[in-house]
């Protein structure tokens, strides 16, 4: 086994994140969907060595290896401002399996309105979770707020896919398999904003470069907000679009025909394929990292930052969520 090293920092990243390619490395690692069949004891080994770590007290014998594994599973696990453990569901690292069970039954079962009803409300209830659990942390948020969240959501969720399924009726069948991608898309735009409007009436915790907290920030909130939603939607996009045109395809020939039964777990299946290089690239669309110009922050904290700084501080950053 390799030793560690002295200037180790468990901290570090292990690949530029200032690169598409290094934080898709990154979240390839952290979002490894075995990780959640990890015994709820390991991870919390592994919290204690990451913190240990930090604390300069690395375990005789402990390997870099074992340290980065360590910070793997930590990662995957506990949120990234609070370093509580998050619910399984709400983790990036169940995305996969959770995902593609909900996706192939939307794009399976969308022909009837209660069967769109209620993988919609599936869909959101999972997405409230998600959603909820990768909030910022320094952002609390009621359960009355929550719940408001969650049944607007949904009612944009349901609102666009049957009325888009109704209006698609008469249409070519490929538009009808594409209404559950647009009921996604359009629930997401109110869903996370709605699961984080604390963020957005509050502001958000900026700091330096160096980690040194400067004020809260609302336009940060919003920036972070809108990366957020865009990769939601970018993570589904591909299998919720591409997907329907191969099945559409597939069910022309004759074996497929025959094996209808199975079209629900090949779609699962597909979807899966999908998502497990959609999930870490969607993530790494943007630095997990985000920074604001100084320029762009609200007068009164520009002011601020200014008046104790100078133009020490030319951009300020601040944790997005996921």
């Amino acid at each position: 086994m390799a030793t560690v090293s002295l200037s180790f920092n468990i901290d570090s990243p292990r690949w530029d994140q200032s690169t598409f390619v290094g934080r898709l490395k990154h979240f390839l690692n952290i979002t490894d969907p075995r990780t959640v069949l990890v015994p709820e004891e390991e991870l919390d080994q592994a919290k204690a060595l990451v913190e240990g770590c930090r604390a300069g007290l690395v375990p005789p014998g402990s390997s870099q290896e074992q340290l980065l594994y360590a910070k793997k599973l930590y990662d995957s696990a506990f949120h990234p401002d609070s370093g509580e453990k998050m619910n399984l569901i709400g983790r990036m690292s169940f995305q996969v399996p959770g995902g593609m069970a909900i996706t192939g039954c939307m794009l399976q079962f969308y022909r009837t309105v209660p069967a769109v009803v209620f993988w919609q409300w599936v869909n959101q209830s999972f997405n409230a979770f998600v959603n909820y659990t990768n909030r910022n942390a320094a952002s609390p948020i009621s359960l009355r707020q929550i719940g408001v969240a969650y049944v607007t959501a949904t009612g944009a969720a349901l609102a666009t896919a049957v009325g888009l399924n109704l209006y698609t009726k008469r249409a070519p069948p490929l538009l009808a398999r594409w209404v559950p991608f647009a009921a996604v898309a359009a629930a997401n735009c109110v869903n996370i904003p709605m699961m984080r409007q604390q963020e957005i009436i509050h502001g958000i915790t900026v700091t330096d470069e160096n980690n040194n907290e400067l004020g809260r920030s609302r336009r940060a909130a919003v920036k972070g907000i809108a990366q957020v939603v865009l990769s939601r939607i970018t993570m589904a996009a591909p299998g919720m679009i591409i997907l329907p045109i191969i099945m559409e395809r597939l069910e022309k020939f004759t074996f497929m025909q025959r094996i209808q039964v199975l079209h629900g777990p090949l779609q699962v299946l597909l979807c899966g394929g999908f998502l497990l290089f959609m999930v870490p690239a969607a993530c790494a669309l943007f630095p997990q990292r985000c920074s604001l110009a100084l320029a762009d922050l609200e007068v009164e904290l520009r002011d601020s930052i200014m008046a104790k700084h100078g133009d020490k501080v030319p951009y300020v950053y601040f944790n997005k969520g996921l």
